[in-house]
């Protein structure tokens, strides 16, 4: 526990932003479902002109000390993307947002959010949607059930006691998002193999792997297809040009041909599911550095990807054909050749759904329709500033 003056100050050069990326090592090493990420990525997320986020948006850091030592962190920005988006989607005019907490102790923490809100308000935002780290797409949310396993690839994990702490200064849920799990080594139920048996007759319908030879051409059509399946979406905010080539170089090492499908219709696509190995099955065990060898090892595990989980993060279905019968026939058309795919090749026996928002009802169905069970939980909070 921190004992004495909580002093909170602004991120102000390399050795602040080193200390704002050790804490998080320091603070969580003892969790045994905690996934230490790569120091250079942790580093990256938070530096101007290496994350395009901060090409639409205001971030400031600040360091929590006591006595001279580093007690916790925060972040606070603004989405310009997101306060143009309308208000009933979430985010609107006024809506600041804080991330990336650690503290200490609940003391430490209420400072750091009191800090982050009274900057916030400084740049006239009226309302916090909090926690956000720091994008939308990046890890939205504080867990608040399935602390008793590791997160899967791009995921966040966070301490019971942050949930407490938040709670305690007045935030209330504005949105819950889920995530399932699916034994993948079983085959759907025989509703949905008719389903897809039906669409595998259908000469209208294609559904196809990526072709990694073009991967900058196809990493567009699907932005392009999730940026209009998505646009309705609660806290939807849009890829911009920099972040389309951003998230294409960081997929890429981890992206399989077999694991990523488009669906096409009458020639056009119209939907597409990303699969991803579970990268964090072999992080965990090196502790967020690629020295001395680690580096060699996740490059002989990036050749051939052996895992017992695989995460569909994404997936998306034009805005046209979302409340159509086709809609769900080629998302199960989907999942069934990725799962095939999945547990033949991979060796993967576990496939992770999500995040999908509570109330995604389409979504939720098609999750439950297979099988898939909730086992992660994580909260959006908000409160007015």
């Amino acid at each position: 526990m921190a004992q004495g003056e909580v002093i909170i100050t602004p991120v102000s050069g390399k050795a602040d932003r080193k200390a704002f990326v050790d804490i998080v090592y320091r603070l969580n090493r003892a969790d045994p479902s905690w996934v230490p990420p790569l120091r250079m990525e942790a580093e990256e997320l938070i530096t101007p002109g290496k994350n395009p986020f901060f090409g639409h948006a205001e971030v400031q850091l600040f360091l929590a000390r006591v006595a001279g030592k580093v007690v916790g962190r925060i972040s606070a920005h603004i989405d310009r993307l997101a306060i143009a988006m309308d208000a009933e989607q979430g985010m609107g005019h006024g809506t600041g947002n804080w991330g990336l907490l650690e503290a200490e102790d609940e003391t430490v923490a209420h400072a750091l959010i009191a800090q982050a809100e009274s900057w916030l308000r400084e740049q006239g935002m009226t309302r916090c949607l909090a926690p956000l780290s720091m994008s939308i797409w990046e890890e939205p949310g504080q867990l608040v059930s399935g602390f008793d396993h590791p997160p899967t690839v791009m995921m966040g994990h966070q301490p019971k006691r942050y949930d407490d702490y938040i709670n305690a200064v007045g935030y209330v849920p504005a949105k819950r998002l889920l995530t399932y799990d699916l034994d993948i080594t079983k085959p759907f139920p025989p509703l949905i193999q008719r389903i897809v048996q039906s669409g595998e007759k259908n000469a209208k319908i294609r559904i196809r792997d990526v072709d990694k030879s073009k991967f900058a051409s196809e990493a567009a059509l699907i932005l392009d297809i999730l940026n209009d399946a998505w646009s309705d979406n609660w806290g939807f905010v849009p890829f911009t040009d920099e972040e389309i080539q951003y998230a294409g170089k960081k997929f890429k090492p981890i992206v399989r041909e077999d694991l990523i499908r488009i669906a096409e219709y009458e020639g056009e696509p119209v939907a597409f599911m990303m699969t991803l190995p579970d990268l964090n099955e072999v992080l965990k065990p090196m502790g967020g550095s690629l020295l001395p060898f680690n580096w060699a090892k996740l490059l002989l595990w990036l050749r051939n990807p052996q895992v017992g989980t695989v995460r569909v993060p994404l997936m998306g279905v034009r805005k046209r054909l979302q409340s159509s019968r086709l809609a769900s026939q080629l998302a199960f058309m989907m999942i069934e050749t990725i799962r095939h795919n999945a547990v033949t090749r991979y060796g993967a026996t576990r496939g992770e759904i999500g995040w999908i928002l509570e109330d995604n009802q389409g979504m939720n169905s098609i999750a439950e329709a297979i099988g898939s069970k909730v086992n992660k939980e994580y909260m959006i909070y908000e409160k007015p500033l």
